[in-house]
This record gives C-alpha cells, structure tokens and sequence, in this order.
C-alpha cells in the first residue's frame, strides 16, 4: 500500500466502525416538554425592576457593568451588598431584573429582601 492510500485507511478507519443501526421509524419518542421557562424565574424583591427604578430606590450604584447580554449593577452601604443583574426581555427592550444576589460585606449570603430594607434605611 502506497503512503497516500495507507494514511487515507488511516483517517477512514474509524468512520467505516461507525456504520452502527438504523433505528425505525416510529420507536422514537422524545422526551416529554418541560416546564416553561417561566417557572425557573425567582419571585422577589425588585425582579423585573428597570436601572431607573433601582436607581430611585437606592441611589447610584457602587458598580455599573455593561456586557453585551447583561448589565450588573451593585448597591452597598457597609451592612449589606446587592448585585442586580438586568437582562433584556426581548430586543430592543429596557433590561429588568432577572436575578439578584445579596450578602454582607464579609461575603456570606443574605436574605435578599432583608438586604433591600438595609439599603433603602440610610
């Protein structure tokens, strides 16, 4: 066998084991819908709220970063700190809140309206 041919086997080898079955037709069935994606959305405080409404509630953000899909904004006052993330519904829409983490500022975790009555008492 020439070295063309050989390094040709070589790389069609493995695809001539993957000839493999043929499923019938009909013995497919795919799983069953789950649920909407609706039902994965957290229910809280400030989901759904626009930059402007955070913004009013607790003044200008201690951080504001902008990515392509998402924008992160972060409010703290010493006792509690709270990351929004704002997603846009559908293009060309106002991102809204779709998820919100909060904590204290040693970084464990926090119950989220706790954190936002913390923030809004000055």
């Amino acid at each position: 066998m020439t070295a063309p041919r050989f390094l040709s086997f070589l790389l069609l080898a493995p695809l001539a084991a993957c000839g493999g079955s043929v499923v019938p037709r009909g013995s497919y069935a795919p799983p069953p819908a789950g649920p909407p994606a609706s039902a994965f959305q957290k229910q809280g405080p400030l989901m759904g709220s626009d930059a402007r409404r955070l913004t009013q509630l607790f003044g200008a953000p201690r951080l504001d970063i902008r990515e392509t899909t998402v924008r992160k904004l972060q409010f703290a006052n010493g006792r509690c700190v709270l990351d929004a993330y704002l997603y846009a519904p559908a293009r060309g829409k106002e991102p809204v809140v779709t998820h919100i983490d909060a904590r204290n500022p040693a970084g464990a975790d926090v119950d989220p309206g706790a954190c936002v009555t913390a923030l809004q008492t000055k």
